[in-house]
């Protein structure tokens, strides 16, 4: 039994006597410990070594003391293993030589055998579960489909995916051929994650708010959709789509646990947009952990109350960033373990 599962009962709906509370990204980019092991080694070596990946994870438990553990990783695993080629890139980011630019290379693209090529992963899983000792529970995640259509078409980071969305006008057949495999090795990872011991796992659109409503249902929900058909019995889904207020109504009919809102929506249209009934998880600025601390205080306990304590995942509206200083971040974890003190 997990020691502190205020986390996994939020995500149940029960009542809490505080919402539970998490970062994104919080595993790592701010943490001084974990500037030290960038520096030694590239960034897919500490994703594809267990014991670095597991560490990193471990970094934000021992400092700022969340009530969840997210597993150190990147969404872009996934493509790899599909055999695109990932390369990141100092002071650049994701860098992919080879993008899917016609038919023909979707149908190179594979669905693997996740033992072989994402084995490391679930090794990292073991042992963070391990050196958490069941303190609080551990989520996994993945990229959404479209998310990672973006990069395997663009190549690259983009302000506006117009290549990506251009591939999916121009070849929406290969674009869903391309989507479909993407879905397949995720369900097939996520499931794999839950049996090596994540408690839930969160899917990332980090760009699903780039598509106009009726492209989102085509091209990024229907798929999200069949990944929380395929875990909900396993472990509880939640979805985070940046950008992506319009759906959260659809979302709120789904069988995710939770749902993910950024710093632009409300918690009031949340709740409204979401029918009222899911558990909700966000959605303070990132940038506002710049704010001096007395006032991230109060902003915290203003977003809560806004939100409500049940039902409720204290979270930022995006990753964490990499110049927040520690005791920033500290304070606003700290915000949420004193509310209602």
């Amino acid at each position: 039994m997990i020691k502190n599962d205020l986390f996994l009962r939020a995500l149940k709906g029960e009542t809490v006597q505080r919402p539970p509370v998490w970062m994104m990204r919080q595993a790592g980019r701010f943490l001084p410990e974990f500037i030290a092991l960038r520096d030694k080694y590239d960034f897919f070596t500490r994703c594809q070594t267990p014991e670095l990946a597991a560490e990193i994870t471990m970094m934000p438990i021992h400092r700022i003391a969340p009530d969840a553990a997210i597993l150190f990783s990147d969404i872009l695993v996934i493509p790899q293993a599909m055999g695109i080629e990932v390369l990141m890139k100092e002071n650049f980011g994701p860098f992919l030589p080879n993008p899917i630019r016609t038919i023909q290379d979707v149908e190179k693209v594979i669905v693997p055998d996740v033992h072989e090529t994402l084995g490391y992963v679930f090794d990292a899983i073991k042992l963070t579960k391990e050196m958490l000792n069941d303190e609080v529970p551990l989520i996994g995640f993945a990229g959404s489909p479209w998310t990672i259509m973006c990069y395997a078409v663009e190549g690259k980071g983009s302000k506006s995916f117009d290549m990506a969305k251009g591939f999916c006008f121009k070849h929406p057949e290969a674009a869903h051929v391309l989507l479909q495999k993407i879905t397949d090795t995720t369900i097939l990872y996520l499931k794999e994650k839950v049996k090596s011991g994540v408690d839930a796992v969160q899917i990332f659109d980090s760009w699903g708010g780039m598509l106009s409503p009726v492209d989102y249902q085509e091209f990024s929900w229907k798929y999200i959709n069949q990944i929380i058909e395929a875990l909900a019995d396993d472990a509880p889904v939640i979805v985070f789509g940046k950008g992506c207020w319009f759906a959260l109504n659809e979302m709120g009919k789904s069988r995710a646990s939770a749902l993910g809102v950024d710093w632009t929506c409300s918690p009031r249209n949340a709740r409204y947009l979401s029918g009222g009934n899911i558990t909700l998880q966000g959605n303070f600025d990132p940038s506002r952990l710049l704010s001096p601390i007395p006032v991230i205080k109060k902003m915290v306990h203003e977003m809560i109350d806004e939100f409500g304590k049940d039902k409720y995942i204290v979270n930022l509206g995006h990753g964490i960033l990499p110049n927040i200083p520690v005791d920033h971040a500290k304070a606003f974890i700290d915000a949420v373990k004193e509310y209602g003190k």
